[in-house]
């Protein structure tokens, strides 16, 4: 039988003693057997470096790396830069996988670079949360325009957990742009995923859902203080703008729905700022607010947003922290 090509699985951590294991586990299980499993300790302070260490005196197939705190983004390009596979893998240290999720990915690859698994996500007391992204019906092929349109259009998955990547893809990348996942930035998945896109074919996406997210509600965005403002809003910004030069070198038959993209995540900073922030001397909410106004009528003749989207853009436009007293009265928000 011949043999299959190594599959590096890289997994980041970060003050995960709950869920490491399981989530270790879950790949060593794996009926695909030929993993290397790279653990990256982010410089935890609670015991999950002690764990990892345990696991891999067990299991010869995991290298560990303690680093110094950097973050998720750096951890994961460490991991790349140990990792030996002709694939990568990535695994978040919350979450678990199905056995056969990487013999299943690596069997829809073939001549591809990138295949995908279906996710769901699991709440902290077991129960299924609503699906994020829909997975096909049936294996699938998506060309990269059409998976860019999809994401574009909040329908598809740039999670990069869900995927198996080859690893020239991923250089390819490096070579062109200098870096991996973008160090000191939130919503990094998307932001390597969508410059993977132009370098290759497309995706085969599974239907089956192999990822299993397990959801902490105290470890999203949504701020517990009204006057926090997680840097991630700010981020999906500027993702926002680096897709509309993206599509515009590559798919200019997008440019419509890259509009509506970057409207849409304007408005979701908008909608979360809190109102003490939004002053004249915040340059950023200045800058936001100015574009808002600029490409009103492009809003208006935008085939992708509906009439809601098009009213919000006006309002938010028009009188953006009046707005946002009167939306935090009508709906509760900080």
């Amino acid at each position: 039988m011949e043999k299959r090509p190594l599959i590096s699985v890289i997994i980041p951590i970060y003050n995960a003693e709950d869920t490491i294991e399981k989530c270790v586990r879950s790949v060593l299980s794996q009926t695909y057997r030929e993993l290397e499993i790279i653990l990256v300790d982010d410089g935890s302070l609670d015991s999950s470096g002690e764990i990892i260490d345990r696991l891999a005196a067990q299991a010869p197939r995991i290298v560990v790396r303690h680093t110094e705190n950097g973050g998720s983004s750096r951890a994961r390009n460490v991991g790349i830069s140990m990792a030996h596979g002709l694939y990568l893998g990535f695994v978040d240290s919350d979450d678990y996988i199905a056995e056969d999720m990487y013999a299943k990915l690596y069997e829809a690859i073939e001549d591809n670079d990138i295949s995908q698994a279906g996710r769901d996500e699991i709440a902290s007391d077991g129960t299924r949360l609503p699906d994020i992204c829909k997975p096909p019906e049936e294996k699938a092929f998506l060309p990269s325009a059409e998976f860019m349109r999809e994401i574009l259009m909040h329908r598809g998955d740039c999670s990069m957990c869900t995927k198996l990547i080859k690893r020239e893809l991923l250089d390819r990348v490096y070579r062109e742009t200098g870096e991996y996942f973008p160090q000191g930035r939130l919503n990094e998945d998307f932001h390597i995923f969508i410059r993977m896109l132009p370098r290759t074919k497309g995706v085969v996406c599974l239907p089956e859902q192999l990822y299993h997210v397990y959801y902490k509600a105290e470890s999203n965005s949504r701020r517990k203080d009204k006057n926090e403002f997680p840097r991630v809003f700010a981020d999906c910004v500027d993702n926002a703008d680096m897709a509309a030069e993206i599509v515009k070198e590559n798919y200019p038959h997008l440019k419509g729905v890259a509009f509506r993209f970057g409207v849409f995540q304007r408005l979701e900073y908008l909608l979360h700022i809190p109102v003490m922030m939004m002053t004249k001397d915040n340059a950023e909410y200045r800058n936001i607010v100015r574009w808002m106004r600029r490409r009103l009528f492009l809003s208006v003749v935008n085939p992708y947003l509906t009439v809601k989207n098009k009213l919000y853009h006006l309002l938010f436009a028009i009188a953006p922290a009046g707005i946002r007293k009167l939306h935090r009265r009508v709906k509760g928000l900080a």
